[in-house]
């Protein structure tokens, strides 16, 4: 197994972050521990794509010493894209002793709000976690809104509760685009939602278990960070669970920022929260709702870029 590239200490301070106790490094690896680093690292750490907009680079760095600086030690509120919580949480699940790997998915672009069409290229990352009696699960902490609240067991067709009436599951199947059908080993594991019982499931995305490697992950990332093809490339992207409970925390909700647009849903219908027209609107929005306090510099490096909001 693989090193993390944190130390002791830093794990400690990533489990404070999440508000866990320092107690749990050391203890044994179990689901039960997977699924509550998961709750916590989803309403603790946003989804967000900001350091893409809001940085004078404009550009992602996954250097995990330099993601720990950007999520954890600077205490503004600040989370990343797929890649960068999902490669912060992986070292840490490995400091904490798990069995784990970072595997790579494809995933199908949303028509009118709907996943649809092809799968597209490898553009977003899932950790597959194997416990001593040889039970699996993607722990996936970085799709964003649609993304499953907690672990999933790689068993095909089972159904689980998501955020409200969402019901979310992992099917094995071929994909359709899959020519080569001989070797099961190829097959797919494809992450499927739909909101309710009586809504068709609908396919978002879909990954192999495969490891990924720090290169790979650096190819995956410009694309996604570069292309105009890329669903960063031109939106400015927050979301954050909201959890109820301390002891045994529940996901009950999600906020989210779509470019200017503050949305809220509490496990039933999506609701705006507030509509913001200037950058002035949208910094203080990032603050009041998401608790991610922009430097100025990093506020400054939006002006004239594609993204900006008015600045009047």
């Amino acid at each position: 197994m693989s090193c993390s590239a944190f130390s002791e200490e830093q794990i400690l301070q990533f489990l404070n972050y999440i508000k866990l106790p320092r107690s749990v490094y050391g203890s044994t690896p179990t689901p039960a521990l997977l699924n509550e680093l998961h709750i916590r690292t989803i309403s603790c750490i946003p989804y967000e794509n900001l350091s893409l907009h809001y940085n004078p680079a404009h550009r992602i760095d996954l250097d995990p010493p330099t993601l720990f600086t950007k999520i954890v030690e600077n205490q503004r509120g600040r989370g990343g894209y797929c890649m960068e919580v999902a490669l912060i949480y992986y070292h840490v699940l490995l400091g904490l002793g798990f069995d784990v790997y970072p595997a790579p998915a494809k995933a199908r672009a949303r028509v009118d709000g709907v996943p649809s069409g092809d799968w597209g290229g490898w553009i977003h990352i899932t950790c597959i976690v194997t416990f001593p009696d040889g039970s699996q699960y993607s722990d996936d902490v970085g799709f964003g809104g649609d993304g499953p609240t907690a672990p999933l067991p790689l068993l095909s067709g089972r159904v689980h509760e998501n955020l409200g009436a969402q019901e979310v599951r992992l099917i094995r199947e071929w994909l359709q685009e899959q020519k080569k059908r001989t070797d099961e080993r190829d097959m797919y594991w494809v992450y499927q939602y739909r909101n309710s019982e009586d809504q068709p499931w609908r396919s978002f995305y879909a990954f192999l278990e495969i490891e990924f490697l720090p290169k790979d992950w650096a190819v995956v990332n410009w694309f996604t960070g570069h292309n105009a093809a890329s669903l960063h490339f031109d939106k400015v992207l927050v979301v954050l669970f909201l959890i109820d409970g301390e002891a045994q925390p529940q996901v009950v909700g999600k906020r989210m920022l779509v470019d200017g647009t503050v949305k809220e849903n509490l496990g039933g219908k999506t609701s705006v929260v507030v509509e913001c027209r200037t950058e002035q609107q949208r910094i203080a929005a990032l603050r009041e709702y998401f608790g991610i306090a922009l430097a100025e510099e990093e506020s400054e490096a939006m002006h004239g870029w594609r993204t900006e909001l008015d600045r009047s």
